[in-house]
């Protein structure tokens, strides 16, 4: 513990809490919406965003928020407008953002294999006290917009149509989800890297699931799982020199399986309540 001791670590930590605060709040909507895998999507985006700041010598987090703001809005478009399913867009993502990413970081003169790495799996002990800012910026603004759009965005990811009949406005909730999405990513990028930034916003819901029923519960409860999950994983790995990414990843699937353990032994037992409907009772639509 005497490593939190350590303005760095102060750093480190003050960063991670808000991505696992930030990153579940929005990854509840996307596991509504079977869209777990957009965070990985866009993770190969913002890794073109990365390539274009070497490259250019700007600032690879802002490059890396423009890039994959544009590719999310770009690959939502296409899946409203246009006859390419969710599924078969986010492929395109996949592969047009890693494919983008490695020919734009090889053409750097500057990128090397440590630098890369810091943005593939996070590198909170670099962070700087203007990394925090942002991070701090970004995250209460997505937190912010999952908290008071939250009727009409489950509204949204639990029936679109329906969401559309109802008069909510569905393609800028469509374009919000996306926007958020991105931002989401890309301050993560930093605390548990771009290839394990989809496991903070699905992992913490996924076990949250297994204790809740109602949405607003699950929320709140994966929020408290992504949180925990984050301290405890830089706590750790300052304590046993591990990566603070991949084990605040692990620390949250380790979550997930207790989760699911007690879970299994709560709903057998005998008179354990019948599950509640699924939409909040703050969820109220008008025509």
């Amino acid at each position: 513990m005497d490593l939190l001791t350590y303005p760095f670590m102060l750093r480190a930590l003050a960063g991670a809490l808000i991505i696992g605060l930030a990153a579940p709040a929005l990854g509840v909507y996307l596991v509504q919406r079977r869209l777990s895998l957009i965070g990985d999507g866009i993770g190969h985006v913002a890794l073109t965003g990365v390539g274009v700041g070497l490259l250019t010598h700007q600032s690879p987090v802002l490059t890396a928020v423009l890039v994959s703001v544009f590719g999310a809005i770009a690959v939502e478009l296409v899946r409203e407008r246009g006859r390419t399913s969710g599924d078969l867009a986010l492929a395109l993502l996949f592969y047009g953002g890693i494919a983008g990413g490695v020919v734009l970081v090889g053409l750097s003169d500057d990128a090397s294999n440590a630098s890369l790495m810091q943005y593939l799996f996070g590198s909170l002990i670099t962070t700087s006290p203007t990394d925090i800012a942002v991070i701090a910026v970004l995250g209460a603004a997505v937190l912010a917009a999952m908290l008071v759009f939250r009727p009409a965005l489950f509204a949204l990811c639990n029936d679109e149509e329906y969401a559309r009949v109802s008069g909510l406005p569905v393609r800028t909730l469509n374009l919000l989800l996306a926007v958020t999405t991105a931002v989401t990513v890309t301050i993560a990028m930093r605390t548990v890297g771009l290839l394990l930034v989809s496991a903070l916003m699905v992992v913490p819901v996924a076990a949250a699931q297994q204790l809740t029923r109602g949405f607003r519960s699950t929320m709140a409860v994966a929020m408290l799982i992504g949180i925990c999950a984050a301290g405890a994983g830089v706590v750790v790995s300052g304590e046993i020199d591990t990566a603070p990414g991949a084990t605040t990843v692990l620390l949250a699937i380790a979550a997930f399986l207790l989760a699911t353990g007690a879970g299994a032994l709560w709903h057998r037992r005998p008179g354990s309540p019948s599950p509640a409907p699924v939409e909040p009772p703050d969820v109220v639509l008008h025509g």
